[in-house]
Parts: structure tokens; sequence; C-alpha cells
């Protein structure tokens, strides 16, 4: 099982991470999209990385807007998994 991160390092990993933010014990962005075409073309390009990590983040779709929420669930909060995550998901776009 992958082991918590302290509050520390939590911020300290929070800090390097663009427009990302530590919300409880989950790791958090909302990608603003033109439409919803393209907020679902985005969502599809998560699948990848996701099923490739086995480490796989709660979507919420809002017509153009896409919010990820990346926790460790079976740890019971953020892990080293959860920014390694973020920051594949970043590039993106």
């Amino acid at each position: 099982m992958a082991e918590l991160l302290s509050e520390a390092v939590v911020q300290e990993q929070a800090k390097q991470l663009k427009d990302w933010k530590v919300e409880g014990q989950e790791l958090k962005v909302t990608k603003e999209f033109s439409n919803f075409v393209e907020a679902i073309d985005f969502v599809n390009k998560i699948v990848e990385p996701a099923e490739k990590a086995g480490h796989h983040p709660d979507l919420s779709i809002s017509y153009n807007k896409v919010t990820i929420s990346l926790t460790t669930h079976d740890a019971g909060g953020l892990t080293a998994k959860d920014f390694e995550m973020a920051k594949e998901l970043s590039q993106l776009g």
C-alpha cells in the first residue's frame, strides 16, 4: 500500500503544481474549455495515463469544465502516486 505523505510534504509538493490545490485529503484542479466537446476530448486523454499507472482520478464534468480530484483511497489520503499523476495530467493541457 502507498504511504501517506505528511502535511509538510503535501504542501511542498503542491507548490510544484500549477493550478492544483489541496482540499482536505484531495488534490484538485478545474480545467475550462471552449465547449462540451473539448471538455470530453480532454477527459478521454486522461484514460491512458490513468490506466497505465493503475491510479484513477475522480472526475466531474459540467459542460465546459472538468474537475479532477486525486487521492489514494486505500491509503486514506494523499500519497506520492497522487502527485505523480497530477504532474502527468498537467502535461495533457
